[in-house]
This record gives C-alpha cells, sequence and structure tokens, in this order.
C-alpha cells in the first residue's frame, strides 16, 4: 500500500511531466499541493535528490529535462 508522502511524490511527478515547462516556487508548490512548509520542503528536496528536479538559483524548481 502507498504511503501518503509516496502518493503525494507521485502527483508531484505527474504534474512536472504533464507540464514540461513548470516552474514552481516553495510558496507555489505549497498552494497547489496543500502542504505546510516542512511538508513541501521535503518532498522538493527528495525529487531533487533523486534528480527529478533542479532547484534554479532564485530558489524555484523545475523538471530536469529528459536525456
Amino acid at each position: 500500500m502507498e504511503t501518503e508522502s509516496e502518493a503525494l511524490l507521485a502527483r508531484i511527478r505527474g504534474e512536472f511531466r504533464e507540464m514540461p515547462g513548470l516552474r514552481l516556487t516553495p510558496v507555489q508548490a505549497r498552494r497547489l499541493w496543500g502542504l505546510d512548509a516542512e511538508q513541501c520542503q521535503t518532498l522538493m528536496d527528495a525529487l531533487v535528490e533523486v534528480n527529478f528536479l533542479k532547484r534554479m538559483p532564485d530558489g524555484s524548481f523545475r523538471a530536469v529535462a529528459a536525456r
């Protein structure tokens, strides 16, 4: 059975895949997915760690381009 975090990670990945140019600030991401600041940071950090997302110099996140 999928945990809440796994479900959220799958949802976030899906959003970025559906909208290839999507770029979100942490505040926008929290609002879009209904997350608190800590949850959002944990999930976004996890996706940066596995090289799915990239943190931009302005603090926003975007998907890493497919190779």
